[in-house]
């Protein structure tokens, strides 16, 4: 009998559990640098502006207060304007068992929002082979629960997110509407994710030397129309020491579709659930355009989608969700160089914190995506450039990225070291 996915998870997380505790003693596993609950108060609030290549622009403003009122707790929240509107709130680290059992909760709303959608899945299509899915009301949210022990070198955690949306329109990549959709139905849909890490290093928010190692199980239980499958993501990331203060870090990351059951394959009944009537399009190639959104939905009916390449964390020079299949591989390697290593207290109105370093980052990434677990790397897609980061004392990391690739330059602004989400 086949051991069923869960049970091997937690087999996994069980045995590398056993391992970290009896290394723990090891003059090999590097001893924390400081405290891994920080709670230094921090703030930020800060206006910033968005432009995604065929997706559209606009401002926002971004708010974030860490450990408010002396906890570990974080919220952040912002609200955007222009051709994509919303807003989102997130609180993290509600610690509902002091350093032992932490809760982090999401959500999120966009009013309107259009996606980048290729004409095939994989990585044969170029830069401007997409159309855009345009999307009415569109709602996120979810929740995490994380078990952490030994100074956070173990961990394990479950979450649940959900949403639901609903197709308004396909568009050309230049705005132009092929079709409206007309009576479709709402999609929604559900996923759980379990997973552990195993935590040797010298920091679990700023590692500079050691060794840490993620596996998690995402089950996405099937829709109406969709597949049945779950996947299953490893991560892990070696950080050698360059000199006292900084640091050469080497990723590896795996992810795999399992379909359980396929979903609909029929292009008429899903052209009846989305409210797209591409048949009724008199011109051939909006017809073609309008088939390809179809085509890319049965395929990631028949095959289940891993995690995606693309973003603010990996093949970072191209835009979010660039490259999806029900397989991915990639390598990344990052120089960290920290220009000082302080303590040193600011505070310039829309900011405070207590900065610990400023960091020069080279990076370089590599990756491959696939329907078929056989036709990984037949096409890669590579991403190098450089970075600035500003550490704090507070957790966060103000992160700054400049990437470029076979398809250009992309700048990414975010909070967080890349490779972690």
């Amino acid at each position: 009998m086949r051991a069923r996915p869960l049970s091997l998870l937690l087999s996994f997380v069980l045995l590398l559990g056993l391992a970290s505790a009896a290394q723990a003693e090891l003059s090999f596993v590097p001893d924390r640098r400081r405290s891994q609950f920080q709670k230094e108060p921090a703030y930020v609030a800060v206006p910033y502006v968005y432009d995604f290549p065929g997706i559209g622009s606009g401002f926002g403003i971004l708010g974030a207060a860490a450990n408010i009122y002396g906890t570990n707790t974080d919220v952040v929240g912002t609200v955007f304007f222009g051709d994509v509107m919303g807003e989102a709130l997130g609180i993290d680290a509600i610690h509902l068992i002091p350093e032992k059992l932490i809760l982090d909760i999401g959500t999120a709303h966009m009013s309107t929002v259009s996606i980048q959608n290729y004409s095939q899945r994989g990585m044969a299509t170029s830069r401007h082979d997409y159309t855009l899915i345009e999307f009415g009301d569109t709602f996120f949210d979810g929740a995490r629960l994380t078990a952490t022990f030994l100074e956070r070198r173990l961990e394990a955690y479950a979450g649940f997110y959900g949403g639901s949306t609903q197709i308004k329109s396909i568009r050309d990549k230049d705005g132009n509407v092929i079709i409206e959709a007309k009576g479709g139905e709402k999609d929604r849909s559900r996923v759980a994710i379990y997973g552990g890490r195993v935590d040797l290093t010298d920091d679990y928010m700023d590692p500079r030397r050691g060794f840490r190692a993620d596996m998690s199980w995402w089950r996405t239980p099937p829709s109406e129309t969709g597949p049945d499958f779950y996947s299953i993501d490893y991560n892990a990331t070696a950080f050698l020491p360059l000199g006292r203060r900084s640091t050469w870090a080497f990723n590896y990351y795996r992810s795999d579709a399992h379909v359980l059951r396929q979903g609909e394959t029929d292009r008429a009944v899903i052209e009846q659930r989305t409210g797209l009537d591409c048949a009724s399009l008199a011109d051939p190639e909006q017809q073609r355009l309008c088939y390809q959104v179809i085509d890319t939905t049965i395929a990631g009916n028949t095959y289940g989608s891993a995690s995606s390449l693309g973003g603010m964390s990996r093949l970072r020079s191209y835009p979010n969700g660039r490259y999806t299949g029900a397989h991915a591989e990639f390598y990344g390697t990052e120089i960290r160089w920290n220009l000082t290593d302080e303590t040193t207290p600011f505070n310039i109105i829309v900011m405070k914190d207590i900065r610990t370093a400023f960091q020069i980052a080279l990076f370089y990434e590599t990756g491959t995506v696939a329907d078929r677990r056989d036709e990984l790397w037949d096409i890669r897609r590579s991403s190098y450039g450089t970075g600035f980061r500003m550490v704090t004392a507070s957790g966060l990391v103000y992160r700054i990225d400049l990437a470029t690739g076979y398809e250009g330059i992309q700048t990414s602004i975010f909070f967080q070291y890349p490779w972690e989400m």
